[in-house]
Formats: structure tokens, sequence, C-alpha cells
């Protein structure tokens, strides 16, 4: 199980301490990470830092590694944190208290990977996940919204089927008690998805190839930052757009893996390659908020919440930099 969390202790080391600032003008912003392990999906911004991307435009990008998604939206609505990168429902509650943030970058779209099972489980094909108990970080997070997506594409209801969630915490625990035996499966990323799976665990479908809509990993910001200092959002997004470019290269990839290799401090080539090809699975040039994606979550929601029911989905998304940098041709 060691190897499962390497992703995310090496990158935490380059995305948040790598990148001192060459200047006193360099400006820090910070980003909420809305897991306590920063995982490879966060390997933009430690390219990015690598490569100066970030320095180049006068900002230093701290990572702060955050329980969850609740937490992150919380830091940004008291201006602790000038981003983060939370999951949808948070932001879609929140709202409801008078918190005016929105989502002004999607870092990629849709679901990634699928529901992982023990290696030696009953549980041979979609079906037979009736009546299993499947575990949830929480009722109503992005785990949660995830599972409930392949269900629904699958044809089960948990009500019907006698789907049973268990909450029992972020992606890493998840993935614990996934090997403990403690669930009969989950829904896991790619950080730790891809490394069960290569340990000979089984996992059902492949979420992003369903092309179920889901807005992805995004980041937000208060809507009156982005009026007032549209450059904070705006700096950040040119050196994560050209990370997202130079990984997408093929002709980078040589390079790529070399320094996921080192930066990693992984001890197997190997392991670069894999994370290299699921970064060129994962991120791509529709960076625009997901509008049909954000309608699911508000579907999903408003079963059970009037207020998120009549929420409108375009005032929780700013795409005027986004625009703007697609008018520049930046991608």
């Amino acid at each position: 199980m060691q190897k499962l969390f390497a992703w995310g202790a090496a990158l935490v080391g380059i995305a948040v301490a790598a990148a001192a600032p060459a200047a006193a003008q360099v400006q820090t912003i910070r980003v909420g990470w809305c897991a306590k392990t920063i995982s490879s999906a966060a390997a933009p911004f430690a390219i990015a830092t690598k490569m100066g991307w970030f320095e180049k435009d006068g900002i230093k990008v701290e990572l702060v590694p955050l329980p969850g998604s609740t937490d992150c939206v919380k830091l940004v609505a008291t201006k602790e944190l000038q981003a983060s990168l939370p999951s949808v429902e948070p932001l879609a509650i929140i709202r409801q208290q008078g918190v005016k943030a929105k989502f002004f970058y999607t870092a990629y779209q849709g679901n990634i990977y699928g529901i992982a099972v023990p290696a030696d489980s009953a549980i041979n094909s979609i079906t037979d996940l009736k009546g299993k108990k499947i575990g949830v970080q929480s009722i109503g997070g992005g785990v949660w919204m995830f599972s409930m997506l392949a269900f629904e594409h699958w044809g089960l209801d948990p009500e019907r089927d006698n789907i049973q969630f268990r909450i029992i915490g972020d992606q890493s625990v998840l993935a614990q008690a996934i090997t403990q035996n403690i669930i009969d499966g989950g829904y896991l990323g790619y950080a730790y998805g891809a490394q069960l799976e290569r340990q000979g665990y089984r996992m059902l479908g492949d979420l992003m190839k369903m092309g179920i809509p889901y807005q992805g990993l995004g980041m937000i910001a208060k809507r009156s930052l982005i009026d007032r200092t549209p450059e904070i959002p705006e700096r950040t997004l040119r050196a994560m757009v050209e990370a997202i470019a130079y990984i997408n290269n093929p002709a980078n990839k040589a390079a790529v893996v070399k320094t996921l290799t080192r930066e990693l401090r992984l001890s197997k080539v190997e392991d670069a390659q894999a994370g290299y090809e699921m970064m060129r699975t994962l991120f791509d040039k529709r960076i625009y908020p997901n509008v049909d994606g954000l309608r699911n979550v508000v579907r999903l929601l408003g079963k059970s919440s009037e207020p998120i029911r009549k929420l409108k989905v375009e005032d929780i998304i700013d795409d005027r930099i986004v625009r703007k940098l697609e008018k520049e041709g930046l991608f």
C-alpha cells in the first residue's frame, strides 16, 4: 500500500515547496487543494512551477491541502484562500448563504476511472453491485456524485437495488478500506484506481469513456476577486494552460517522464510513464466550466434541496478569463 500514496506525498513537495520566489515582487497565490493528500491531478501545478511559468507571470502558487471541498469553499468565502479546486456540491450549498463564488476554469472534464472492487470479490459485473456496501467520502460529496451518475448510467437505483452507502473517508482511506474488505467497493480516481488495478484489483467500467457530463476538478474564486483583480486568476491560468499544452505534446513525453520520475521520486520509470498517459487523458483544451456537467450536479442534489433545485448553473460560472485567453490564441 505504500506505493499507493507516492504520487500525493511527492506532489506536495513539488507543488507546495519547490517554488521559491525569485524576486520580492512575486505575488503568492494560495490555492486550496480539497484533499489531505495532493494527487497526480495536480501535475500541471508541479510542471508549471518546475518550468518557471508561474514565476514568469509574477506569481508563486502555493497549494494548500485541506480535508475536503467544503473546507475549500469556506476558506475562499473568508478570503483565506484566493482560489480552490472543490467539487460542485458545497459551492451550490454555500451559495444559499449569500456566498458568491464562481468556477472560472475546469482542469479536467468528466468522471475519472471507476468503481474498484477487491481482487477476490464475488462482484464480477455491474449487476453484482446490488445489495453491496459502497464507500463514499460523504453523502452529497464528489465520490457520492460520481457513484450516483455511474449507477444511473448502468440502470441501477441504490434504494431499489439495496446498494448501501458507507461513509469512509477520502480517496486514500477508501482505497485502504477496499484492500481490507471493509467495503465491497468504491469509486476511485486514477491516482489510486490505477495502482490498485496493477496490484490485481478490478475496476468496473471506465467512467471517462462513458461520456457522462460532469464538472470535474475546477477552480473557483469569489466573484469580487474576479471582478476587482482579474489578473490573479488570469496569471494562474496562463501558466496552467502552458503546462497542459506541454504535457499533451507527444514530443515532450521523455522530458515529462524524466521530470516525473525525478521530482516524484518514483522507483520505477513505468510508474512515471503510467502517470504521463493518465495526464494526457485527464487534461485537454476543454477548460471551460462544464454547463451540462453542472446541471447534472444540480439535478441530483436538487432532489433533496429546493434551493439547489432552483439554482441556475449560469450563476456559478464565469468564463470571461478563459474566453480572453482563447481569443489571444493561448489554446
